[in-house]
């Protein structure tokens, strides 16, 4: 059930944070780093892990909005 929360809140924050290019600049990435680290640590996920599913996250936005614009 964690795992939907946390997948819930950051597609909502995801869409409210991203910018059309995001991706491409570091500022606006840094950002949603940090907005992503945040939702992960308010929901216990394991610090260790924490820099590969933002990766992960990451890549996964990135794909999601390609595929909407």
């Amino acid at each position: 059930m964690t795992a939907r929360l946390i997948a819930h809140e950051l597609l909502e924050q995801v869409r409210k944070n991203a910018t059309v290019d995001w991706h491409k600049k570091e500022s606006a990435r840094a950002r949603m780093r940090i907005l992503v680290k945040g939702i992960l640590k308010k929901y216990g996920y394991p610090p260790d892990l924490s820099l590969e599913a933002v990766q992960t996250v990451l890549e996964q936005v990135e794909t999601l909005l390609r595929e909407i614009t």
